[in-house]
């Protein structure tokens, strides 16, 4: 196997860090809901690849998002690696349960739309 050919370039970064959204961005577009221990075990397995940031879930209301309602157990499944994941919340309520849950990183968005951010 021809190992990449490397270009140097001084105006960009020596490294980057890959943000893995799969359990969580991926996993809320599925119709059908994923049981909470194989979502775990995805997580798992994402790391046990090396990924060293995953997004596990988001602390969502679940009329919106019904996939992800089990965060919380989600989280459980996951111990203190689940902890030191950032999750997304998209609220003041979701920031609440994501540090009842004793979550060390969060992530955040922002929206374009009125829309959207219903």
């Amino acid at each position: 196997m021809a190992l990449p050919h490397i270009v140097p370039d001084a105006s960009l970064p020596e490294r980057v860090t890959i943000y893995e959204v799969g359990p969580r961005d991926g996993l809320q577009n599925e119709k059908a809901l994923v049981p909470t221990a194989t979502k775990a075990e995805f997580v798992r397995r994402l790391a046990g690849a090396g990924l060293p940031v995953i997004e596990s879930t988001s602390f969502v209301h679940p009329k919106w998002v019904p996939q992800l309602a089990d965060a919380a157990e989600l989280l459980d499944l996951l111990g203190d690696d689940g902890r030191d994941m950032p999750v997304l919340v998209p609220n003041d309520r979701g920031l609440d349960r994501a540090l009842e849950k004793g979550v060390r990183h969060v992530a955040i968005y922002g929206s374009a739309t009125e829309t959207f951010a219903r």
